[in-house]
């Protein structure tokens, strides 16, 4: 009776373990992130892709033409930049390289390409600073060359 008792209760924890949904780890979160913009910038969406970043004045965003601080104003610089779908062309990362440096903060270091067939491709580098926010992972710090 008490093997029985001690194989029904290992049954038990075995199908509740394996009934549990995985966790998402930090990794899948930041990727689905950037999986969200590159499909809001593809379909010509730049406030959409900006919902990646954080909304505050504390953003930093560094580019060719040097410190842009704020949520606003880097959503405003896009738009200039990127007037419409054309100008925007289509985005694609690669060479990811997503390194956690403390539970709530990582470090993602890659390529972008836009393919824009009227305007030339464009290409380039760049290191985001991610911060888990109120449950939320977002780019805190963008630098892109």
């Amino acid at each position: 009776m008490k093997r029985l008792f001690t194989s029904v209760v290992g049954c038990l924890l075995v199908s509740l373990a394996l009934a549990q949904k995985p966790t998402t780890t930090p990794r899948q979160r930041i990727l689905q992130v950037m999986q969200a913009q590159t499909a809001a910038w593809n379909r010509g969406d730049v406030a959409a892709y900006m919902q990646g970043y954080w909304q505050s004045d504390s953003l930093v965003f560094i580019g060719k033409r040097g410190l842009t601080y704020g949520w606003q104003p880097t959503l405003d610089n896009y738009k200039r930049s990127y007037p419409d779908a054309a100008a925007m062309g289509q985005l694609d990362f690669a060479n990811l390289r997503i390194t956690p440096l403390g539970p709530d903060v990582a470090q993602v270091v890659g390529k972008w390409h836009l393919r824009r067939p009227a305007a030339g491709d464009l290409e380039g580098h760049f290191l985001l600073v991610f911060r888990r926010l109120k449950g939320q992972w977002v780019i805190v710090a963008d630098h892109s060359s």
